[in-house]
């Protein structure tokens, strides 16, 4: 018989740094799963990609037990990652910050791909060059 789903978390955590402390322990502990089992498994998961932000959808069983599944790193990540900016403009449609060409553009798409409503990569191109434009982020060809 399947396990009965209590709740479903979903936390955005920098790869191999997971600790029960804030902002993991109060979003979790209210579940009452074990923490520190958590926080081990995902830094373990996580090692190889160190300084990312990996997020991570976790399901919580009524029974206190828990799954968890890595998604791709949020697309203003990698943006800024590809850009090499620390921040998007204030004000980005006036003032650019950066700029990618579009081989960036379609290696970020691979990315998230299996993150996205979309199975095409041309429409999810369009859609990181949406980001990439409300950030102040030039495409160039």
């Amino acid at each position: 018989m399947a396990k009965k789903v209590k709740a479903i978390v979903t936390l955005q955590i920098t790869a191999g740094k997971a600790t029960p402390a804030p902002p993991i322990g109060p979003a979790l502990a209210q579940h009452g799963i074990n923490l520190m089992a958590f926080c081990k498994e995902y830094n373990a998961r996580t090692s190889a990609r160190m300084g990312e932000v990996i997020p991570a959808e976790i399901t919580i069983f009524t029974d206190g037990s828990f799954k968890f599944d890595l998604k791709s790193p949020p697309t203003t990540f990698l943006i800024k990652k590809a850009a090499g900016i620390d921040k998007g403009s204030a004000t980005a449609h006036t003032v650019k910050v950066g700029k990618l060409t579009k081989k960036q553009v379609r290696d970020i798409a691979e990315i998230k791909l299996n993150d996205m409503n979309t199975r095409d990569i041309e429409s999810a191109m369009k859609q990181i060059e949406g980001s990439a434009r409300q950030m102040g982020v030039e495409i160039v060809d």
